[in-house]
């Protein structure tokens, strides 16, 4: 596991301890077993985003102080440069880069994803709220539910992401745009 998701774990654990809760109470709001929340919290198991954005919210605070340690001060607008925000490395070949984490309070979460593709499956996962997908370059197939819908540069989607979805790249690499709103 790289040291920057292990760093995550640690605040992760840390705000948890400073906000009173026991590991058994926020694995079960997080509807799973102590031992797969501890291995987040341990660095032994992969971190979803929709984990720590699951897990900002129980603890009350911003995701982009459980991914950075640094708490948005931004209040009447935020500039990313460059598509340069806050760039965070899951694995080898998946990375986000949050593109508002200085704004504080926001109630979207625009990020770059840039994937490789691979034969295993892709992280399915579900949340609150809508997400949209704008493909900025190769091709992903985005798996909703029991559908794959291939998108194509240019191309996107828009859905309910209560249901159980992932995305994975259809060309070598693919790179695309995501707007989360909770």
């Amino acid at each position: 596991m790289n040291s920057q998701i292990k760093e995550i774990s640690c605040r992760i654990k840390k705000f948890r301890e400073l906000a009173g809760i026991s590991v058994e109470a926020i694995a079960g709001k997080l509807k799973m077993s102590e031992k797969e929340y501890s291995a987040f919290e341990d660095g032994t198991a992969e971190i979803t985003i929709g984990v720590i954005y699951l897990v900002a919210a129980i603890l009350n605070i911003d995701p982009t102080v459980l991914l950075t340690g640094v708490e948005p001060a931004a209040t009447d607008y935020a500039v990313v440069a460059g598509g340069n925000g806050v760039e965070v490395e899951r694995y080898r070949g998946y990375k986000f880069t949050s593109l508002a984490s200085d704004f504080a309070g926001r109630d979207m979460e625009p990020m770059i994803v840039d994937i490789e593709q691979h034969d295993h499956l892709p992280e399915m996962v579900s949340h609150a709220g809508q997400e949209f997908n704008y493909v900025l370059e190769g091709s992903v197939t985005v798996i909703y539910g029991d559908r794959e819908i291939l998108l194509e540069k240019g191309d996107s989607i828009y859905f309910d992401a209560r249901t159980l979805h992932g995305q994975k790249a259809s060309s070598k690499k693919a790179k695309f745009l995501v707007v989360i709103n909770e």
